[in-house]
């Protein structure tokens, strides 16, 4: 197996060659199992677990493989069993808060060039979230992408309203109408995935991706439900992330649909979703301004003037406070987990003197 054709570029084999270990060759994972990984390498497909090392030097779960990952491993059983010695440093990566109340950060995948964000034209579509999605998207270093699926179900006025809202949140992202059922934009999306690169589809459950990805891939590999008509809500179809490769050598990485998404300390993501409003604060009089009454307040002034949506700013505020607070939150953590540590060492230390 040629695994150019999985992304191996020339960073990552520099990356690789880094680790100066002749006895493991590399390998990416394309899905990851509650007890082991599944990986490609030039042997092949094949199943891994990590050594007890790995497991056990992961400061927390962001060190561990995930999907779009690559790793160092050996292998044995004739080709069919690895042990992953070594995760690569990741390019890029997708990742959240971890769901519920457990402040930590969740990596979806890595190693991404373009994420797609699927937004349902019927009952899912929500900018609130759409923004979210671009938060997180672009914390990360990869190129968004948005698909307003279903389009067969609104009209021509309705269409617009919609490609002239996400207009106004993308930042300059570009935006793709399709539907499955139709065939309208599946093209269009289909000359979007490269040869060689790897996208991701997110969105909520229901909203179509499974029958996207069996629309590009001309066959039923991906199980589909309809939509629950008592809520609207759509059914958790995909119920891992798993990497597939197109008949057209694009790499391509499904999610299962998420309902939470709260990001950790995502200055960078913040700044260039909502770079206008980062301007505009940069161009109030006073430093410490809170855009609430002050004079000279740019803010207050493009609210007013109708050049700043409202509710796009409140919004902003709401999503730069959760990250802070979640970012202090994880350090706060971390720092108690290493102080946690070394009383440990040094209560061992100790017994292990007078033993001596």
């Amino acid at each position: 197996m040629n695994l150019i054709e999985y992304g191996y570029d020339n960073p990552t084999a520099a990356a690789f060659a880094a680790l100066g270990r002749s006895d493991l060759e590399p390998a990416r994972v394309t899905a990851v199992n509650r007890n082991n990984y599944e990986m490609v390498c030039e042997r092949g497909t094949l199943r891994g677990e990590p050594t007890g090392h790995l497991l056990f030097a992961a400061e927390d779960a962001q060190a561990l493989p995930v999907v779009g990952d690559w790793v160092g491993v050996q292998v044995f059983n004739d080709d069919t069993f690895a042990l992953v010695h070594e995760v690569l440093p990741r390019q890029t990566w997708l990742r959240r808060k971890d769901p519920g109340r457990n402040v930590a950060f969740q990596v979806l995948a890595a190693n991404i060039d373009t994420a797609f964000c699927v937004q349902s034209a019927d009952r899912d579509f929500n900018l609130h979230r759409l923004e979210r999605y671009f938060v997180m998207i672009r914390d990360g270093g990869i190129d968004p992408v948005v698909l307003i699926s279903k389009i067969d179900l609104v009209d021509d006025e309705l269409r617009q309203e919609l490609l002239d809202a996400v207009a106004g949140v993308s930042g300059g992202a570009r935006c793709i109408t399709l539907s499955a059922l139709t065939g309208e934009g599946v093209e269009e999306f289909r000359a979007g995935l490269r040869s060689g690169s790897t996208s991701c589809l997110l969105g909520s459950s229901g909203v179509g991706k499974s029958t996207l990805l069996n629309a590009l891939l001309g066959a039923e590999v991906f199980a589909t439900q309809e939509v629950r008509e008592a809520d609207h809500r759509g059914r958790h179809t995909t119920t891992r992330r798993q990497l597939v490769r197109l008949d057209n050598g694009a790499l391509l990485v499904d999610t299962p649909g998420m309902r939470e998404l709260g990001n950790i300390g995502a200055e960078a993501g913040l700044a260039e979703t909502f770079g206008d409003v980062q301007a505009l604060i940069e161009q109030c009089r006073f430093s410490d301004c809170t855009h609430t009454q002050e004079k000279g307040c740019a803010v207050l002034a493009a609210i007013e003037s109708g050049e700043l949506d409202e509710d796009r700013y409140e919004h902003y505020m709401k999503l730069q406070r959760e990250s802070a607070h979640y970012q202090r939150s994880y350090l706060e953590r971390r720092q108690r987990d290493k102080e946690f540590g070394k009383m440990v060492k040094a209560v061992l230390k100790g017994k292990g003197d007078k033993r001596g």
